[in-house]
């Protein structure tokens, strides 16, 4: 190997410099390395002291793409070896940091230039706040050093775009605030009702220097009103009363609660969407997602006929998990959750409790001698009978010559074991898969409740990937929302992520067909183009297999499992008449709320256009 005199100054500089770092302040390097735990102490520039504060503060991986006003995060990102996942697009990092988040249940984190590297991230950002997801979105912004010129690249109003979809916005102010505003987005992300919090650095502070020494922020303190959780448990107490569990998301990292809760109470429990695996699906009282006519059959007869008061523990009736405001009103309704907010928002409540859900599970458990109840048989003999019959109802096929979703939902079940991360993206099986895949354990099924992120579940699967390289993941895509992220199935190959995609393909977005033809009697804008998914995957760098019937299903769906690597499942559909109940559920609220003027135009408009036996569809 031939060294050049070029390369020896080069080589010189760098030792040069080194050693300058280490005799101007050899001090600060020893207390950096014997400092106490989550301590980020000595002198560094920002850059370095914010990535020693993520690491303090638990951070496993930052998702995102590097640019030229955060450059030198991603630098120190290698230097201090804070495992990085880079993305093909910033919508991907705020769903890869969302994924991370929901399957671990800690702060996912995602680092992106300001401008259009922000405005990708908004969507997945916005769905994380609504879903109640911790995130740290740490912006690298544009100078504003007093040599600052004017016009700079991506200068936007970076804070203004960030504050309609995070709890907050902090804004490092110099280089020393930089550690302190990090940990205040950690501590915020958590704390309360989880979501998504902004971090706004400019590049000057990334790169300017000074001695630092930040340590871990207490939590922040969780609401009680001790008073109404004193008269909910009271209400409780009366044993002439039969209680209904309805469980959501505040209830995740409470699931055995749940379960002992319910069987003190003998009290059937169902699950919002998002709050799917906080009990045991196969337990004897769970009785599936939702109360009302979008949830399961065996939860609508269950609190229709053996509930008087509703538990609500961690949930906020959205539009999307009540089946468009559906779920009847009961008698007594109990809603318990810690953002005052969201209390009475949407059912009228008998008692609304301000409170952390664990903290009013630990008071009800001090109280258990007298809120609980005698032995119940028959309730869950009920219930496991109705289960049955359900069964026996999703396994009708309403397909032809293909698959019909609600069996693929039922044979994906059977074939990943319980443990598996499924994510469930934006589509009309995402309904059907709320029904029929039984969920057993917590932080194990997730999908984008409030529909703000259609391609979410492919990114979403790869960021819950890198957090749990051994376990089984897999997602159910439809076709519309592959379009919207197919590009990081390349991720998942560069990276070799073993995530199994699954796209179920009908060509159209038959969500919107089923909202559209009952309206309007036509379709518009909803059939898709014929996509070569051998050749996409191939492109990709990852395996491809194929499902067009219910014969080889099983088999096909074994080889893409017991993979080692990445797959590209193409899974061909169709509805045909196959009921959804939420769609029932919701068109038939929909109606119920229009106007006698509004439902005479409707009337009139479909009138007209019923002798068109042509309808235009596209």
């Amino acid at each position: 190997m031939t060294i050049s005199r070029r390369d020896l100054i080069k080589a010189a500089s760098v030792g040069s410099a080194y050693l300058a770092s280490i005799q101007e302040a050899p001090g600060q390097l020893r207390e950096r390395i014997q400092g106490p735990r989550g301590w980020v102490v000595g002198q560094m520039t920002g850059a370095d002291a914010l990535v020693e504060t993520l690491i303090a503060e638990g951070a496993e991986c930052v998702y995102g793409i590097p640019g030229a006003q955060e450059n030198e995060i991603w630098d120190s990102l290698k230097t201090k070896r804070l495992p990085y996942l880079l993305t093909t697009h910033e919508f991907s990092a705020s769903t890869m940091a969302d994924g991370y988040a929901r399957s671990t249940g800690k702060p996912g984190v995602l680092c992106i230039v300001p401008g259009p590297g922000l405005t990708n991230a908004l969507t997945g950002l916005g769905e994380a706040l609504l879903d109640s997801v911790p995130i740290v979105c740490i912006v690298g912004d544009i100078s504003n050093a007093r040599n600052a010129r004017g016009f700079q690249v991506h200068c936007l109003n970076n804070t203004a775009l960030l504050e309609p979809v995070t709890k907050r916005v902090f804004t490092a102010t110099s280089v020393a605030d930089i550690p302190n505003v990090v940990r205040q987005a950690f501590q915020l992300a958590r704390a309360g009702e989880p979501g998504p919090v902004g971090v706004i650095i400019p590049y000057n502070l990334l790169i300017e220097a000074c001695r630092h020494n930040s340590g871990p922020m207490e939590a922040l303190a969780s609401p009680f009103d001790e008073q109404a959780c004193r008269r909910a448990l009271q209400l409780l107490c009366d044993r002439r009363l039969r209680v209904g569990i309805y469980a959501g998301m505040g209830c995740m990292d409470h699931a055995p609660s749940i379960t002992r809760l319910a069987e003190l109470l003998q009290a059937p429990v169902a699950t919002s969407m998002s709050g799917k695996g906080v009990i045991s699906e196969t337990h004897p009282l769970s009785v599936g997602w939702g109360y009302g006519p979008q949830g399961t059959r065996t939860a609508e007869d269950a609190f229709r006929n053996h509930v008087d008061v509703v538990l609500a523990l961690g949930v906020k009736f959205s539009e999307v998990s009540t089946g468009f405001y559906s779920l009847p009103q009961h008698r007594q309704l109990i809603h318990v959750d810690i953002n005052e907010a969201s209390l009475g928002r949407v059912m009228r409540n008998s008692l609304c409790v301000n409170a952390d859900v664990g903290v009013f599970l630990a008071q009800a458990f001090e109280q258990s001698d007298t809120i609980r109840r005698d032995d119940n048989p028959r309730l869950r003999e009920i219930i496991q009978t109705r289960k049955r019959a359900e069964a026996r109802v999703n396994e009708e096929v309403f397909a032809r010559n293909c698959v019909d979703p609600m069996r693929f939902v039922q044979c994906l079940r059977r074939m990943t074991c319980p443990e598996a991360l499924t994510f469930v993206d934006v589509t009309l099986s995402q309904y059907l898969a709320s029904e029929c895949f039984t969920t057993t354990q917590p932080r194990t099924y997730f999908n984008p409740t409030d529909n703000q992120a259609m391609g979410w579940s492919i990114p979403a699967a790869l960021g819950a990937q890198k957090a749990h390289p051994g376990r089984q993941t897999v997602t159910i895509t439809g076709d519309g929302c592959f379009l919207m992220s197919a590009t990081e199935i390349s991720t998942a190959a560069r990276e070799r992520l073993p995530v199994k995609f699954f796209v179920l393909d009908d060509q159209a977005y038959h969500y919107m067909q089923e909202l559209q033809n009952p309206a309007y009697l036509r379709t518009t804008a909803t059939i898709l183009a014929r996509l070569d998914y051998r050749s996409l995957a191939m492109g990709y760098g990852v395996a491809f297999q194929e499902i067009r019937n219910h014969d080889e299903m099983e088999a096909r769906m074994r080889n893409a499992l017991q993979h080692d690597g990445p797959v590209l499942t193409r899974v061909v559909i169709d509805y045909r008449n196959r009921p959804v109940r939420w769609l029932a559920a919701a068109r038939a609220r929909f109606v119920a709320e229009l106007s006698q003027d509004q439902r005479r135009r409707f009337l009139a408009r479909v009138a007209s256009r019923a002798l068109d036996r042509h309808p235009r569809n596209d």
